[in-house]
């Protein structure tokens, strides 16, 4: 859908993630830093072990990736589709991210009861999540 080509620029995966790399498809494959975990964590205002949850990252291995500084590849690709829905959201919320977050996290029915974010740890609830707020942009119920 030509929508996903106009988020702004403060609402791209990454800017969202802090990062500034030519290749996302190589700075995934290399593990994103952590430091692009943490952020978008405060910008969700999720506490860490929330996000954790939303990414089935162990809170022990949470920690080890703090020490080291890096997540893994599949991590990573979690993370960005996270961001990639986060930055979707601010798009049809038209920034507020207030708006977006209250929406990304209460229940909705069309879900089965669960958030969009709790419903975008697969790919397949990701694309769920991408077709409300698809549905929302373009004035239709969801």
């Amino acid at each position: 859908m030509a929508v996903a080509t106009h988020i702004p620029d403060l609402a791209s995966p990454s800017t969202l993630l802090g990062l500034k790399v030519q290749s996302l498809v190589e700075a995934v494959r290399e593990g994103l830093p952590y430091e692009a975990y943490e952020r978008l964590r405060s910008r969700l205002g999720l506490s860490a072990r929330e996000l954790a949850e939303m990414l089935s990252i162990p809170e022990r291995t949470l920690q080890r990736r703090r020490q080291s500084g890096r997540l893994t590849k599949e991590e990573s690709d979690r993370l960005l589709r996270l961001a990639r829905i986060v930055g979707l959201a601010l798009m049809v919320f038209e920034g507020d991210a207030e708006r977006a977050v209250r929406w990304l996290t209460t229940p909705k029915t069309l879900l089965g009861g669960e958030s969009p974010l709790a419903r975008a740890d697969t790919e397949p609830g990701t694309r769920e999540v991408e077709d409300m707020l698809y549905a929302i942009e373009f004035s239709m119920p969801a």
